[in-house]
């Protein structure tokens, strides 16, 4: 816990001195150079690839949602050839330190298959410099291959040295039929939900082993509230999948909502060993509270008030730990927090009174029960900027 203070503290100084940031890639789309618009979501598939691999491999990058809404704010459009202007504007909204930008166009003549040319450049905006221009070309049935070789080489322009040599990062990304990433990239794209789901469905009918939809049919059913059906998908979500570490944590969310709090418990433990957030110990906690293991619970719910003390619902579950545990005056302690915080909180009220007349909890009474409270957001981007903050210091 003293660590997870120090983190805290540390963090907290970051955010507060003056330039502080982290590296994060922005990838636009690329402009289709042909006339043929049927083709634009290539130049949307190369830039989630680009994306998907550098997070694949730690780097901190910037999603399409956020890359929609800086297109928003400055009143650009996506399917046009940004100038370099237009591009530092995007890349500045963004607070991003590169941007991978470019063009790619398709060909087919007669009954030929059709061809693909991609060229894209990075620029990088703390130093001011532009990268060489990085081509692939070949047949469009070739796409994930294409996409995961000009990947490396994005990655070499970003990072001196990587970590990962040339044929392993390749085996990482997937192989992916070019029909299943067309419905894929559609359905980010579509603006109507049954439009999304059929999209997906379909990329995952088309090759079983893409993992992405998978990620996003859970994030369907999620929105939903239809936790089973979500749950299952997000288990599909492959180790390699950059949302692997999201897509374990929404399941554990599920499986806890569904009253399978062992495997949701296997799930947040899973997800804290490799991306310690605050919210994650604290639903690892619920679920070890819902099976009785109240020294566990405790020990999870310390963690994550340590890593946010000005939480409320971290206190409250500490203090919810605590009265099972029959430590009244400890708990009357954080139940008196959470008033602080929220002092029309009822259920923290009601409970500081059993804690005041050193009444334990009753075995199955409904109105004491399953009170614990649940984070559903999950800030792994957060993190890794921080990190990378840490790191560069």
């Amino acid at each position: 816990m003293v660590m997870l203070r120090l983190l805290y503290v540390a963090i907290s100084l970051f955010l507060l001195a003056p330039g502080a940031q982290a590296d994060a890639t922005v990838a636009l789309p690329l402009f289709n150079l042909a006339k043929d618009r049927s083709v634009d979501w290539v130049g949307e598939s190369v830039a989630e690839g680009i994306i998907e691999a550098l997070h694949g491999q730690g780097l901190v990058t910037l999603d399409r949602i956020d890359r929609a809404e800086a297109f928003q704010r400055l009143s650009l459009r996506s399917n046009v050839n940004l100038s370099r202007a237009s591009i530092v504007k995007i890349a500045d909204e963004l607070d991003a330190s590169h941007a991978v930008f470019g063009s790619f166009a398709v060909a087919k003549e007669g009954a030929a298959k059709a061809t693909l040319r991609v060229s894209v450049r990075v620029l990088d905006l703390r130093r001011l410099s532009q990268s060489a221009e990085f081509f692939e070309q070949g047949l469009l049935e070739d796409l994930a291959a294409h996409q995961s070789r000009i990947a490396w080489k994005v990655l070499n322009a970003i990072v001196a040295m990587p970590e990962v040599t040339e044929s392993g990062f390749l085996e990482r990304q997937p192989n992916v039929r070019v029909d299943a990433m067309e419905n894929y990239i559609r359905g980010l794209l579509a603006k109507d939900e049954a439009v999304r789901h059929r999209f997906f469905a379909q990329a995952t009918r088309l090759d079983p082993n893409f993992s992405q939809p998978c990620f996003q049919l859970g994030l369907y059913y999620w929105e939903k509230e239809d936790y089973q059906h979500a749950a299952q998908w997000f288990q599909k979500v492959a180790r390699t999948d950059p949302h692997y570490m999201q897509a374990l944590y929404y399941s554990g969310i599920c499986r806890h909502y569904v009253a399978e709090y062992a495997p949701a418990e296997t799930a947040f433990a899973a997800v804290a060993a490799a991306v310690p957030l605050n919210e994650v110990f604290c639903n690892l906690g619920a679920s070890q509270l819902r099976q009785g293991k109240l020294a566990d619970a405790i020990t999870n719910f310390e963690k994550a008030l340590d890593g946010d003390p000005a939480d409320p619902d971290y206190h409250f579950n500490l203090a919810y730990a605590l009265w099972h545990a029959k430590r009244f005056d400890e708990a009357a302690d954080r139940f008196r927090a959470v008033l602080e915080r929220i002092p029309d909180d009822r259920d923290a009220t009601t409970l500081l009174g059993y804690c005041l007349k050193r009444e334990a909890p009753r075995a199955g009474d409904p109105k004491q029960e399953g009170l614990e409270r649940v984070k559903e957001e999950y800030q792994e981007t957060v993190f890794r900027q921080l990190k990378s903050m840490l790191e560069k210091k």
